[in-house]
């Protein structure tokens, strides 16, 4: 490309960063961009801004929220005797669309991967263990995907747990093996939340 088209070669690498887009996707998304009319463009850049500017993590859950405690922690008709440990902020959502738990969460931003060099302490698993130090949680559940790294975390998680005194369990069959939650739909998390299964 030339040099007029060197705004565009930024845009596309910018793009590539992000997870999941290759080379073609990132092309094909930066001209779409492009030919946006100026004024949706100025309020997709200041939505991202919006982002980064005015959201932070929930003080309890790790989850992303507004103020110190998100809706969820901050909800007294949720039952805040059950924990749902997740891998990201977007499982919290594709939970929370089933409509059928009304416990609480934990994002653990990662799962447990000594392969990619994350290890217990690169996730918010000391967060989670200070909210189990009182006596009012008496089950985690492992929403983790089953996966080889999802599997090493929630048995690492367990085994950690349970000394405290809290019931482990895990969502039961039905979201496929490798899969992310956020792309199991709604009916699959429901039978697998209504069986779970001790760990």
């Amino acid at each position: 490309m030339n040099n007029a088209a060197a705004p565009l070669e930024v845009l596309i690498d910018e793009l590539k960063r992000l997870p999941g887009l290759g080379e073609k996707s990132a092309t094909r998304l930066a001209y779409q961009l492009m030919n946006l009319p100026a004024d949706q463009t100025e309020k997709l850049v200041g939505a991202i801004r919006g982002v980064h500017a005015k959201l932070n993590r929930c003080s309890q859950c790790q989850n992303y929220t507004e103020g110190a405690l998100c809706p969820i922690c901050a909800d007294p008709a949720r039952d805040h005797s059950t924990i749902c440990v997740v891998e990201t902020a977007q499982d919290v959502q594709a939970i929370e669309r089933t409509r059928e738990y009304r416990g609480l969460y934990h994002v653990l931003y990662g799962l447990i991967s000594p392969v990619k060099g994350i290890g217990p302490e690169n996730l918010t698993i000391r967060e989670l263990l200070a909210r189990l130090a009182g006596d009012e949680v008496k089950e985690v559940i492992m929403g983790l995907p089953p996966s080889v790294e999802g599997d090493a975390t929630a048995i690492f998680l367990a085994r950690t747990i349970r000394p405290l005194g809290v019931r482990t369990t895990r969502l039961a069959a039905g979201v496929p093996v490798g899969s992310k939650l956020e792309q199991a739909d709604r009916q699959t998390l429901y039978r697998a939340l209504e069986g779970r299964q001790e760990l």
